[in-house]
């Protein structure tokens, strides 16, 4: 068929050759073997990210919460209502600066956590991964997202 072009492992415009299609797919996959884990703490994925950041560093501000997960406001802010609605963190209003919301954990949100400490030992049965085999495509997925930002 006229078109039809011969593509070979070591053709550069290959799709099995493409870094951005196998993230891409890893992400994709990724995101949805952690949906069996999450459900059960009514959480979605993107979700499960906005808790463990506060798990971590305790009440945000949308903005420096959107900082952190690199995600715009009006992206974060639907999310952040959700989990509101179910009970794991409250909006408030900065009383010095009626513009900044503050996003703090309630006390559901902070006991979800520790039933949220099993997810990444599931995981990392799912992907037959040890926590070193973690932290070393971690660390690589993170080069690769700081190059491509340098890149901009």
């Amino acid at each position: 068929m006229s078109g039809d072009v011969e593509v070979t492992v070591d053709d550069p415009l290959a799709l099995e050759s493409q870094l951005c299609f196998a993230l891409a797919v890893a992400s994709r996959t990724v995101i949805d073997a952690y949906r069996s884990e999450l459900e059960p703490l009514n959480l979605t994925h993107p979700q499960y990210l906005v808790m463990l950041a506060l798990w971590e560093h305790g009440t945000l501000s949308l903005s420096g919460l959107g900082d952190l997960l690199m995600l715009e406001a009006a992206t974060l802010s639907p999310m952040v209502k959700r989990l509101e609605r179910v009970g794991y963190v409250r909006r408030t209003r900065n009383p010095l600066d009626e513009r900044q919301l503050a996003i703090e954990l309630t006390d559901d949100g902070h006991e979800l956590r520790e039933r949220a400490k099993q997810v990444p030992i599931a995981m990392g049965a799912k992907f037959q991964m040890t926590p070193g085999d973690v932290e070393k495509l971690r660390d690589a997925v993170s080069g690769v997202i700081s190059a491509a930002r340098a890149a901009r």
